[in-house]
């Protein structure tokens, strides 16, 4: 690790005035200094800032310093949220991560964290050795020629799928992003992860009402392993079912895309339809619409709708 200067600003305000990194739980940030895939020359350590709170009633609201495990087990959560927190890491590390730190958590990509090796995510214009080298975790959605390295965060999917957004502050002064728009597809600039401008700062998330998805939603999550790892696939879901019919519909992928990736089609697919196993597979069969896997990927697109039938199968249990 290279040296740094660390300080920790009293306010929000001094601390995107400041030119730095912010570190929150470190659990993302510290790695990759340890590893001089990032070099920050100045770290800014803002876990005294007033960025807390859970506030559940007519949607959730939730501070950008909360801790994954807090959100996890607090009351009125929406089930799909809970379970994406408790399925994204091990108990200690939950206890140390952000809700803000994780939205914004770096791909798992091994070239990506190999300083020996290529990366256009963190050296522009080097080339993405993932497309012709060892790709089984990487993306088949949103993918392009420099990049097909998958988004790692568990709690992205899930937000959203239920149309999350996130309070953004800098110097200039605040906004509000939908997360569907924060995160950016590689393109022709991987390098470009976010909109987040530069010292711009997550100060907290907010998730619309959305009563019936207390009821019914749910995250399945497939892995290689049951503990600590991340999704080969992932599926986010929230169902309004009325008389056998599904009313309303949030379905988001993970582990498949290099973005928290919404399932619009499959949402328009389930509205109106009995809510059964032939309707779920109907609708599943248009999730990886789009897909280019790749030589060691190319199981994920069946995998993928799969995963999206198992957690529909899920949520309307004893429903049918």
């Amino acid at each position: 690790m290279r040296q740094f200067e660390l300080s920790a600003p009293a306010s929000v305000e001094a601390a995107v005035a400041g030119d730095g990194a912010f570190l929150a739980g470190g659990t993302t940030l510290v790695d990759l200094m340890k590893l001089d895939v990032l070099t920050p020359a100045r770290v800014l350590d803002i876990n005294g800032l007033s960025l807390h709170g859970i506030d559940v009633g007519d949607g959730l609201r939730v501070g950008a310093l909360e801790r994954m495990s807090d959100v996890a087990a607090h009351p009125g959560v929406y089930p799909v949220i809970s379970r994406a927190l408790l399925l994204s890491a091990s108990q200690q590390l939950r206890n140390m991560a952000s809700i803000g730190g994780n939205l914004l958590q770096r791909t798992r990509c091994t070239y990506f964290r190999d300083v020996a090796m290529p990366c256009n995510r963190r050296e522009p214009g080097s080339g993405c050795p993932a497309v012709a080298g060892a790709n089984r975790m990487h993306a088949v959605l949103g993918t392009s020629e420099h990049c097909v390295a998958t988004h790692a965060s568990d709690l992205a999917v899930a937000l959203v799928a239920l149309d999350a957004e996130v309070r953004l502050v800098s110097a200039a002064g605040g906004r509000t992003v939908a997360l569907t728009d924060f995160y950016r597809q590689p393109g022709e600039s991987p390098e470009v992860e976010n909109v987040l401008r530069d010292g711009e700062l997550i100060t907290e998330v907010r998730v619309p009402g959305l009563d019936w998805a207390a009821e019914r939603s749910t995250y399945v999550k497939v892995r290689d392993r049951q503990s600590y790892e991340f999704a080969l696939c992932s599926a986010a879901v929230a169902l309004d079912v009325e008389g056998g019919r599904v009313v309303d519909a949030r379905v988001a992928a993970g582990g498949v895309a290099t973005v928290p990736w919404r399932l619009g089609a499959v949402e328009e697919a389930l509205r109106g339809a009995p809510a059964t196993v032939e309707s779920f597979e109907r609708a599943a069969s248009v999730a990886a619409d789009g897909a280019r896997p790749l030589a060691g990927n190319g199981f994920k697109v069946s995998l993928l709708k799969r995963t999206v039938v198992r957690a529909l199968l899920e949520v309307t249990e004893g429903s049918r």
